[in-house]
This record gives C-alpha cells, sequence and structure tokens, in this order.
C-alpha cells in the first residue's frame, strides 16, 4: 500500500528538520566546549600566576620550612595539584602536592620565561603555569575539569528543546495538513466516487485553500462536460437505435420484394421457356383433334410433340438441378480434375457445334484430388464448354486451362478455367449473369439456367465461379475448387 500524501510531506518535514537543526546541535555543543574550554584554561592560567607571584613574596620573607608549610597549604584550594620551586638553574628547591606530577615536567623546562602547559595530572588533565622570578621560577599545576561534562547539561537542555520544537512543527504540520489539504482532498474523492456511481452532480466542499478550489471548480466544470456529453451521446444512441430499426424494417421489406421479385422472376421465366413448348403442343393436339390428316403427317405431329415435351422435361430437370446444388450434410467424394476434362472433351468432339472450333487443353500434370465429385466436374466443365462453343464464330478457339494455384495465395487450390476468343459477354447481363434464366442465346436455344447450376455446384463444396472481367477479346470463367 503506497503512503499518503500526509505521511509523506511529513516524512520530508521530519528529514528537513534533522537537516536544520543536526549541523546546529552541532555546531552550539562544539562552540560551548571550545568556550569553556578557552575559559577554564585562562583561569587556570591566572589562578597559576597568582599563587607563583604570592609564592615569590612568600620566599623572601620565610624559611624554607616555612614556604614548605604555604606551599602545603596552597595546594588542594581553587584546583591546584601541586606547585614547585626552581632555583634558576632549573634545580627544584621546594614542591608540594603531587610530587609525581611535578617530577614528569620536562626537566628542560625554561624556567626563564613564562609557559602555560598541558599536562597529565593526577585527575585527569591538568595545566603547568611557569613564572620565572629573579630567584628561579614557581611552577603551578592546576586541574582542569573536563569541559565536555560541564557542557553536558546544557548540551542536554539544548537537544531536548530541539526535540520539542521539532515534534511540536510535525503535530501542528499533522494537523494543518489534515485540515487544509487531506479533508478537502478526501471529501472530493468521495463526491467523485458518487458522480462515478451516479450522482448527476458534484457536490464540491467547502475549503479556504486556492488550489484546491480551483482543482474543485476545475472538477465541477469536467462533471458537467461529461454528463452533457454523456446526455448527447445518449440522444444519439437513441438516434442510432431508431435508424437500425428503420433500416432492419427496410431491410426486411428489401428482402421481402427481393423474394417476391425472385418468384416473379421465375414465373416470368418458366412462363417464357415453357410457354412455347405448351402452346407448340396445344396447337399439335387441335391439329390432332380435328381430324383428316394422314397417318404420316400424324406421326410427325406426334413426334414434333414428344420433342417439345422432352424440351419442357429438360427444362424442368435442370431447375430441380438448380435447386439441389445445395451443400449437402456429407461431401462428395474428391475428384479427379484432368480425367474430368478429359471426360468433357471426349463427350464434346461429337458435337454438331464442335466441328469447326478448336478445343485445346492445358493441364498440368499431376494434380491433386479436388472436393467435387468427377461426375460434378464434367457437369461443370460441360455447361462452359458449351455455352462457348455457342458464343465463338466458326474457327474459333476454346482453351481448358487447370492448374494448382500458387502455394503462397491462401487457400491453396485448383484453378480451372475455360476461355474462348468469341465476342464476349453483354457488360449489361454480366452482374446477373448466374442468376437463374438470364442468358444471351436465343428464343428456344436455351434456359439460362446452365450457370446457375454450376455455381450451385461449385459453391455446394466452398469453391467459387467468377467472370474475368479483364479478359479480351472473348470471355474467361474462372473456378477455383478447394483440394480434397
Amino acid at each position: 500500500m503506497r503512503p499518503g500524501l500526509r505521511l509523506q510531506i511529513l516524512v520530508l518535514l521530519g528529514g528537513l528538520l534533522a537537516l536544520t537543526f543536526a549541523p546546529l546541535y552541532i555546531a552550539v555543543a562544539t562552540y560551548t566546549t571550545l568556550a569553556l574550554h578557552q575559559i577554564r584554561t585562562s583561569h587556570a592560567r591566572s589562578l597559576g600566576r597568582a599563587v607563583a607571584a604570592h609564592v615569590v613574596e612568600a620566599r623572601r620573607r620565610r624559611s624554607p620550612e616555612q614556604l614548605a608549610e604555604l606551599l602545603g597549604a596552597a595546594v588542594g584550594s581553587e584546583g591546584v595539584e601541586a606547585i614547585g620551586v626552581y632555583a634558576p638553574d632549573g634545580r627544584v628547591l621546594a614542591r608540594a602536592g603531587a610530587i609525581d606530577v611535578v617530577d614528569a615536567l620536562d626537566a628542560s623546562l625554561d624556567v626563564r620565561r613564562e609557559a602555560t602547559l598541558e599536562i597529565a595530572g593526577a585527575h585527569g588533565k591538568a595545566l603547568a603555569v611557569v613564572v620565572p622570578a629573579e630567584a628561579g621560577a614557581v611552577v603551578a599545576v592546576l586541574r582542569i575539569d573536563d569541559h565536555s561534562a560541564r557542557a553536558a547539561p546544557l548540551l542536554r537542555l539544548l537537544a531536548l528543546y530541539t526535540g520539542l520544537v521539532a515534534l511540536t512543527l510535525l503535530v501542528v504540520a499533522y494537523f494543518a495538513l489534515t485540515r487544509l489539504i487531506v479533508r478537502p482532498l478526501d471529501a472530493l474523492t468521495r463526491a467523485a466516487e458518487r458522480v462515478a456511481g451516479g450522482a448527476r452532480r458534484l457536490m464540491l466542499p467547502a475549503t479556504r485553500v486556492r488550489e484546491l478550489g480551483e482543482l474543485g471548480a476545475s472538477l465541477h466544470a469536467m462533471t458537467e462536460k461529461l454528463i452533457a456529453d454523456e446526455e448527447a451521446l445518449r440522444r444519439k444512441v437513441s438516434e442510432v437505435e431508431a435508424a437500425t430499426q428503420r433500416l432492419t424494417e427496410a431491410q426486411d421489406r428489401l428482402v421481402r420484394s427481393e423474394r417476391l421479385a425472385s418468384v416473379g422472376r421465375l414465373a416470368a421465366g418458366l412462363a417464357h421457356v415453357i410457354g412455347n413448348p405448351i402452346a407448340a403442343l396445344m396447337g399439335l393436339e387441335d391439329l390432332l383433334l380435328d381430324g383428316g390428316l394422314t397417318p404420316a403427317e400424324e406421326r410427325d405431329f406426334l413426334q414434333r410433340m414428344k420433342r417439345e415435351t422432352e424440351r419442357i422435361h429438360g427444362i424442368l430437370r435442370d431447375l430441380l438441378q438448380f435447386a439441389r446444388a445445395r451443400p449437402t450434410v456429407e461431401p462428395p467424394e474428391p475428384g479427379d480434375v484432368a480425367a474430368a476434362v478429359t471426360d468433357t472433351a471426349t463427350l464434346v468432339g461429337p458435337q454438331k457445334d464442335m466441328k469447326d472450333v478448336e478445343l485445346r487443353l492445358d493441364l498440368a500434370p499431376d494434380l491433386p484430388l479436388v472436393g467435387m465429385s468427377r461426375e460434378q466436374v464434367v457437369q461443370v466443365v460441360l455447361n462452359l464448354v458449351l455455352n462457348a462453343a455457342d458464343a465463338v464464330p466458326p474457327g474459333g478457339h476454346i482453351t481448358v486451362r487447370a492448374r494448382v494455384r500458387d502455394a503462397s495465395a491462401s487457400p491453396h487450390c485448383v484453378e480451372l478455367s475455360v476461355e474462348d476468343d468469341g465476342p464476349g459477354v453483354d457488360p449489361a447481363v454480366r452482374a446477373r449473369l448466374f442468376e437463374p434464366f438470364v442468358t444471351t442465346k436465343d428464343v428456344g436455344t436455351g434456359t439460362g439456367l446452365g450457370l446457375a447450376v454450376c455455381r450451385g455446384l461449385v459453391e455446394a463444396v466452398g469453391g467459387s465461379i467468377v467472370l474475368d472481367e479483364t479478359h479480351a477479346p472473348g470471355a474467361r470463367f474462372v473456378v477455383e475448387l478447394p483440394l480434397a
């Protein structure tokens, strides 16, 4: 869990106070220690001079025994640890107190010049004050109290004061941050959460902080804009839903209209392609019923009636084939495209329309099997070749090609194409070329169901059949058959 703003500010403020007061405390402690040391040293020096002067004066008027008694009486007062009297040549004339401290002085001590030396006394640090005189010199050793011990109470008082000030600042900062920043921010957060939960207005808390007031005003303006945008979006969504509903209704009407139009085209096509043979049948039947015909004429009329009946039967068969050309539950047996194209060439060879047309086969070797039966492939190729034969003039050419499409393409399949060098397909019927009863042949020579049946057979196995509109001259149909 991340720390809050208040805790982060307090930690930062505590760090700043530590950086501020720690150097101050160290500086005060150092200055106090040095000042006490200087004061004590100056006091010891003054006291040593006074003791030395008193000893010099007493030496003139007293005997050595009386001088020794005087020295002994002076030791112990005002921190005097030892007193030594030296002749001009450095010889010790008298001494009292801590004799080992006096003996510890350097033998090369210059008794002719005043000096102050710090030495190790019997109770810690001591100060040896050398006062020269006419008859020698006096050395007074005075104890220097530990200045750090004297400064400790003052330093403890300073540390206590610094800690109290820092703690007071942190407590005051805590309550100030809570009142001025944290509580208004929490109130803003709760107000924003209420708006996110569905409230329609942002209730801003009162605050005396300018920045928080500006933040609240910005949040209020943003909330009002978001609510307005939401209302506008709701209206747009309602409009889109209404438009979608209208489009759905219009689509349903168009679908119904298209179905009716399809039924109408189907009825018109049936009436057109079946009406003519039925009219011929009715006429021949009337002639037979009227009588007066020779047996040869009656036989001729019956043969004509049979041809017209077979014509109607062929139309109905093609129509049923078109209706059945839809995906089945079980896939057909895989077919061999090369064998199917060869069978088609054998079938159309004897046809009258193919006598003046050259049929060319361009088959790639080792073509794989496709997901359409061989008989269905023959039916598709046969329809396309016969259509091309009806379109090309005498001396024309029809080419059937089959190859495996480039493996880089997706999906991998066999591409079968039938092209001719005839006049091509009329642009007016290209868009409806694969619809039933759409044909460019003369009346009575075609039903317009061949290409529709081909499309149904190919799409039933997941393939496609299209007219290559970029091919010229002539027409080119491309069939893509998925692999088995």
